[in-house]
């Protein structure tokens, strides 16, 4: 084998090698890309969705307990409700929040902070003073909508990464087949070119 052969196919086989390589990068980072929307999507969106669901029904127990001066509610299952509350808090900073997920979050928690003393002025009055309750628990309401809508709009924007990413992997597959096809035919020239020698 010639010196000028050997050099044909060292290009041939790099121009194939560059390709590969370029093409798995970029596919990676598109995987990479998709996988994390799709995990992002469940740990900060769906099991987020699950704990408001969940504090919205302590509260709303609260709330019916309030409506119907239900005194053994405050004696018997009100703490638990809390201790409840505030374990599905602590689960939900765990996940990740956004800039105005963060300021909703730390609004909710500040009303039901102040909730905890309103019961407490409620209970001392003899369960008289339902206005305060119902005005606080209209509060926490507000603020468990707010961080739900937020739960959609933000697993609408992953949903959206993640169809970006996919129609780029699809795009650069094509772009892969034809530059495959495309060196193909330029290896074959490479490696049938024989240049006439001067006679």
């Amino acid at each position: 084998m010639t010196f000028f052969n050997k050099i044909k196919w060292i290009l041939g086989i790099l121009m194939v090698f560059v390709l590969i390589v370029t093409t798995n990068l970029i596919d990676r980072n598109n995987f990479i890309r998709v996988k994390d929307s799709v995990v992002s999507i469940y740990e900060d969106r769906l099991v987020a969705k699950n704990l408001i669901l969940d504090i919205s029904n302590s509260i709303h127990k609260k709330e019916m307990a309030v409506a119907l001066t239900d005194s053994a509610f405050f004696e018997n299952s009100n703490n638990g409700e809390n201790k409840n509350i505030q374990n599905l808090i602590s689960k939900f900073e765990t996940t990740k929040l956004t800039k105005e997920e963060s300021e909703t979050f730390n609004d909710l928690k500040e009303n039901l902070n102040q909730l905890n003393k309103t019961e407490s002025d409620f209970v001392k009055s003899s369960y008289i003073s339902k206005d305060d309750m119902f005005n606080q628990i209209s509060k926490i309401k507000n603020n468990l909508e707010d961080l739900s809508k937020i739960q959609l709009l933000e697993g609408s924007k992953q949903m959206s990464i993640s169809k970006k990413a996919i129609d780029s992997v699809e795009l650069f597959t094509q772009i892969e087949i034809y530059l495959l096809i495309f060196l193909a035919i330029v290896i074959q020239i490479i490696v049938m070119y024989n240049p006439k020698k001067e006679s």
